[in-house]
């Protein structure tokens, strides 16, 4: 499995890069809490097949990176998808590698 770590995230979103940001906690979690990812709970990853690009990378995230691993290996068990990320350690490797002041006021 590909993944990626929030420092590189950060210098992919600071640098505009075309890529497409998936967050699968749920909808309380993503309110408290988030970094511009599209709202796509676990529970309906599959449901939301067609909304994933297949022609970009595609970054999944949460608070830890547990539920976007099972995210992407159960999108990858059942369809071709070669170009998602899992952010390593989720929200909360975010939140402890990056500065909250400096990158808020970054982006």
């Amino acid at each position: 499995m590909k993944s990626i770590t929030a420092t590189i995230l950060f210098q992919m979103i600071k640098n505009q890069q075309v890529f497409q940001l998936i967050d699968v906690r749920e909808q309380d979690e993503h309110n408290e809490f988030n970094i511009g990812g599209t709202l796509m709970p676990l529970a309906q990853i599959t449901r939301n097949l067609y909304s994933i690009a297949k022609d970009k990378p595609v970054v999944f995230y949460c608070r830890k990176g547990i539920r976007s691993q099972f995210a992407i290996q159960k999108l990858q068990e059942k369809y071709p998808f070669d170009n998602l990320f899992n952010l390593i350690g989720g929200t909360e490797a975010w939140k402890r590698e990056l500065d909250k002041n400096k990158y808020l006021g970054e982006l």
